[in-house]
């Protein structure tokens, strides 16, 4: 009899967001025709920029045409995105060779695929509360989890832990449940113990383009010595809306080796074995976010999320509940009032305000007590939320 991956029986349920939507539906249920208003989601809700839908267009008329139709490209990307990316990089003053950059269907994706080029037998340090997958991937794979649990007092971005015995390690900034960011001066902490170990620093950074801090690094390479110990995984869906159209990219230096191999070049081999890359249409369009308009509009939409980011901090300041977050990220990772547990919190939101987020303990148990609101939404939600919010906790 054939041997399944007995792994996925390890795997914990995943309650969160089932246990959200039941909830709600039995509230709907009981409340016919009340408004709720949904500061959970982590999905975009403003529609691709102009210059994006535009070149999807091109790209499909280039497919109904024999001289510019576009079969199979490069599983590694296109070289006109590759090194499109690049130029970005090389704006904030990292220098890439766009052989170094990898065109994927999504951070996702990419980080649970990137875990081919590990064996099983390293660990993976995840600092919690984490976004699940990091976890779950690493379970599937029979790998060993190390959990660095962070907190208030770190403001939910620790220092590396001398004692983690981890070769993999996930860090995400700015942070998805939390919001928080790692400042130059932690990366570069992080950067020192991961070359001193021989590490790998898995480097999600899927909400860059909310950033505004100078001393808040886009992309981990623009810390000195990251090239020889990082791996950056970056997303168009925040940045550009991507959610539904699904494109990525992931940056390996040609200086990072282990045991005398090339991670870009077995990520190469990796690509060319098991896909056959991202469609012509699709990268048209993504090429397209990196070009002066496009960066402006993209902008533009990530603006009016940092705007309901600001409504929704001014109402926790207006109420005195702690929170980080939500200057250089989508997400406002709030302290439960009250005393309040993350599901009992959902609970009283729910009933006396008809507003849903994200009960913080989804993301680890050290997100006990805590609740993430998402600045997705429409500014008129958001501002009605908080609205009702206020009065509920004032």
């Amino acid at each position: 009899m054939i041997e399944l991956n007995r792994h996925y029986a390890e795997l914990e349920e995943s309650y969160l967001f089932a246990g959200i939507a039941q909830k709600v539906a039995a509230y709907e249920a009981a409340h016919p025709g009340a408004r709720i208003l949904r500061l959970g989601i982590g999905d975009v809700s403003l529609p691709l920029p102009e210059a994006v839908i535009a070149a999807l267009h091109e790209g499909v008329d280039a497919q109904a045409r024999a001289e510019t139709f576009q079969g199979y490209l490069p599983e590694c990307g296109a070289p006109f995105l590759r090194e499109a990316i690049a130029r970005q990089y090389a704006e904030r003053g990292v220098s890439l060779d766009a052989g170094e950059v990898f065109v994927s269907s999504g951070a996702s994706d990419e980080l649970g695929d990137i875990l081919d080029l590990f064996d099983a037998s390293s660990a993976a340090l995840v600092v919690e509360p984490a976004y699940p997958a990091y976890v779950d991937a690493n379970v599937i794979a029979g790998r060993r989890i190390v959990r660095l649990e962070s907190g208030k007092d770190d403001g939910f971005a620790p220092w590396p832990d001398p004692a983690a015995d981890a070769d993999l390690i996930y860090l995400c900034s700015p942070g998805n449940p939390t919001g928080a960011h790692f400042t130059r001066d932690k990366l570069k902490a992080w950067v020192e113990f991961a070359n001193a170990r021989g590490a790998i620093i898995l480097f999600d950074a899927a909400y860059e383009a909310f950033i505004s801090d100078a001393d808040v690094p886009h992309s981990i390479f623009e810390v000195e010595g990251a090239r020889t110990c990082a791996i950056e995984i970056c997303s168009l869906s925040k940045t550009a809306g991507f959610t539904g159209t699904r494109l990525g990219y992931t940056v390996i230096p040609s200086a990072l080796e282990r045991g005398g191999m090339r991670l870009a070049d077995m990520w190469v081999r990796n690509r060319t074995t098991k896909t056959n890359g991202v469609s012509f249409v699709i990268q048209r369009g993504a090429a397209a976010v990196f070009t002066p308009e496009g960066r402006r509009q993209a902008e533009r939409n990530i603006e009016v999320y940092k705007g309901n980011a600001r409504v929704i901090r001014e109402a926790l300041d207006a109420v005195g509940v702690w929170y980080c977050g939500g200057v250089n990220a989508p997400y406002v990772w709030m302290e439960c009032p009250r005393g309040l547990g993350s599901w009992e919190f959902f609970d009283y939101l729910l009933e006396n305000a008809q507003v849903v987020g994200t009960p913080g303990v989804g993301f680890g148990p050290c997100g006990e007590g805590f609740f993430r609101l998402s600045s997705f939404g429409s500014p008129e939600d958001t501002a009605e939320a908080m609205r009702r919010l206020r009065r509920l906790l004032a």
